[in-house]
């Protein structure tokens, strides 16, 4: 993925995530660009030891850890995204969760936000991936889709720009993907239209 294709939303108070359906999907910024809400919280609650925030954005989910004296770093491709983390008082590293991390196979949680179980636009790759940076037990906490969306594999524009591979997770195809990965699902819940999950390592 263009490691830009999301700084036009990242820089702006409205974006529209175009699929090659055709169809359009509202990107909430403000909420990226905000203090983490009560559904937030419900993420942040789940990380209780070292964290990875993939697909970390402007940071408010790596900031909100650290502030809770949790051990947290967030990666994201994009420059803006890492200096908007920084700036926020994040530690954060420019990279691609599929490119060398440090620690890999100790982490105790990774965390996939807002909608970044997509990246790539393969969920069992990337699941795969997160599966090789998280020590034995260890979590993989994400953000889902409603039930019924089930997998959606598609490309993805912002705003004009190049087109990128994206995907789309219900929460009623979490466990067949979770599987496949080496995991387990463990935790569920939803608040306000979002859904979560909790995968173990297994």
């Amino acid at each position: 993925m263009n490691a830009s294709a999301f700084d036009p939303a990242l820089l702006a108070d409205e974006c529209c995530l175009l699929l090659d359906s055709g169809e359009r999907e509202q990107l909430p910024v403000r909420r990226w660009n905000g203090e983490p809400d009560a559904a937030d919280v419900l993420m942040l609650d789940r990380c209780l030891g070292p964290t990875l925030d993939v697909g970390c954005g402007p940071g408010r989910m790596t900031r909100a850890l650290t502030v809770r004296g949790t051990a947290a770093i967030g990666i994201d491709t994009s420059g803006v995204a890492a200096r908007m983390t920084a700036e926020r008082g994040g530690f954060v590293m420019r990279r691609s969760v599929f490119e060398r991390i440090p620690g890999e196979g100790s982490w105790r949680h990774v965390l996939l936000a807002d909608g970044n179980v997509g990246i790539g636009g393969d969920p069992v790759s990337l699941f795969g991936r997160i599966h090789q940076l998280l020590a034995h037990g260890g979590s993989a906490v994400v953000e889902l889709q409603p039930p019924g969306i089930g997998v959606r594999c598609r490309r993805g524009s912002i705003r004009g720009g190049s087109w990128f591979r994206w995907a789309h997770v219900g929460m009623d195809a979490v466990d067949g993907i979770a599987e496949t990965a080496g995991f387990r699902t463990g935790w569920t819940a939803h608040r306000d239209d979002r859904w979560f999950a909790e995968l173990i390592r297994i």
